[in-house]
This record gives structure tokens, sequence and C-alpha cells, in this order.
């Protein structure tokens, strides 16, 4: 089956905090390999041709305080699918708290660079997903230009386990302000939730017509202990790995243990590809 993988952490390591770098790196044997392909697009898709990965999205996003990313992310994974946007899909990032027009800048990542979603990252921007609601407004403009344009916004959901995360905005409730004030934007729960909000995050799923759910970070063999309704659920979920943070051997054994779960051969093919090549082109 064809694979779209929607969460691939291919970032600008240079900027990562040392604790977390140290986090990233880990003891992972393959380690080199994930160097060489940050640095070389077509080591890239030499991997993901290996591991059977038709499609990437690429994550990145704004964080200076907790992970070190700042705004040159962008510009950062835009020069890096240069020439491969019919694999590799640039996804980036605006910090309202850092930038004095979050709208203009949005449609700048749009526009000029080419990026294809924006990420949100609660835990690690420091935000709830609503903060637009408590006077955060240049969040509000972002989710508007997106909706706009017509492009998704991923929003993590769930726990971190990176120095500083602040996991206090971990609960995905929060989206459900964000699907109902924005109506026709493209919402994604990465994470699903995952580990203590699964029930919170199907239930946003299964309310909002304009809300998917991604399943990165959560053990494929597990999947059907964390969603039990997967079956029903696979017209509102996107295939990711969260490849390569910790916990994550390879994007090829995540999809071999996906295939090993007892779901129809439609359930799959709508995860794996259908609806990721619908939302995001």
């Amino acid at each position: 089956m064809r694979v779209f993988d929607c969460h691939v952490h291919v970032q600008p390591w240079e900027q990562m905090h040392p604790g977390v770098r140290a986090v990233m790196s880990g003891n992972r044997p393959d380690l080199p390999e994930i160097q060489e392909a940050l640095s070389d697009p077509g080591r890239l898709l030499a991997l993901m041709d290996r591991e059977g990965v038709e499609r990437a999205a690429l994550i990145n996003y704004v964080a200076p305080e907790v992970m070190g990313f700042d705004r040159t992310a962008n510009d950062w994974v835009s020069r890096y699918v240069r020439s491969h946007e019919d694999r590799l899909l640039a996804v980036g990032s605006v910090h309202p708290r850092h930038e004095p027009d979050a709208g203009a800048e949005t449609r700048r990542l749009f526009e000029t660079l080419g990026i294809r979603m924006i990420k949100i990252h609660p835990p690690h921007q420091v935000f709830a997903p609503n903060a637009y609601r408590d006077g955060l407004e240049g969040l509000g403009d972002v989710y508007a230009e997106a909706e706009k344009a017509g492009r998704p916004v991923m929003i993590h959901t769930g726990t971190s386990i990176f120095p500083g995360a602040r996991n206090r905005y971990a609960d995905p409730m929060a989206a459900d302000d964000v699907a109902v004030d924005y109506p026709r934007l493209k919402i994604v729960l990465a994470h699903a939730g995952r580990p203590l909000y699964m029930d919170t995050a199907v239930f946003l799923a299964r309310r909002h017509p304009n809300l998917w759910l991604d399943l990165s970070g959560i053990p494929p063999r597990k999947l059907l202990e964390y969603l039990p309704r997967l079956e029903d659920l696979s017209d509102k979920c996107l295939w990711g790995t969260d490849y390569p943070s910790p916990g994550v051997a390879s994007m090829r054994k995540n999809v071999e243990d996906f295939l090993a779960l007892p779901l129809s051969d439609a359930a799959r093919r709508r995860i794996l590809w259908d609806n990721a090549a619908a939302l995001m082109g």
C-alpha cells in the first residue's frame, strides 16, 4: 500500500538546545544515517524509498525557549524541500509572541516559502491552542490566514518528554474552540492525545467535520488499545510515525506493525494514504 507519513521530524538540529538534542539522539545506531538525511534531501528520499514511504510531511515549528528552533526554521525547511515538493511537504510555524504581525508572517510562509501546513505545539510553544480567546491575538491571525488559504493546521496534543515542556497545555480540549471559531480550518490533532487524552481527541474528531487525528507517536501494535474504534474512525485518521523521535525504530517497522492489526484493507488505505493525500494535496 502507498504510504504518506504525515509526521517526520526533519529539522535544523543545530538549533536544538543541547538537552533536546541529547533526547533526540539517544543511543540510536542509525544516528549517522539520520544526520546525513538532515543535510541532504536526496539521502532522505533514498531512506524513504528503502522504508517504503512515498511522501512525507516534514515537521518544523518555532519554539526558541523550549526547543531552540527560531523563525529561520521555516526558511530552512523551504530550502530543504525545493525541487522535491512532489514527495516532501514543508511544515512551518509562526510563534505569535515572537512576531509583531503574525498574520503577515503566515502569508509569507504560504506565498513565498511554499509552506504546506502550519504546526502549533502548545507544550513547546507554551500557550494553549485557544489562547487567542485570552489575549494572544496573533494566534487567531495565524488560524484565520490558514483558513483563508485552505492550508491545514496541525496541533500537538498529548504529553512531551523534552526538557522544559509545559504539559499543562497537552489537553486537546482547547482545540474544540479552534474548530468552532474557524469552521473551515482543517485541523489535525497530532498524536491523537496520547497517552492521557485519547478519549477527548476521539470525541473532537467525531464532533467536528473539520478535524482529523494523526496517529504518530503511538506504538502501532497498541493502536487498538488506545483507539478501539479505529476502523470506524479510519476516515478521520492520518498515518504518521514521529520518526526519528525516541522509541521510533524505523518508518517501515511502524507500517509493518500497523498492517498486522485486524483492520480492513479499505481502512488501511484510508489511514496510510488517502486521507492525508486528500487533506494536504
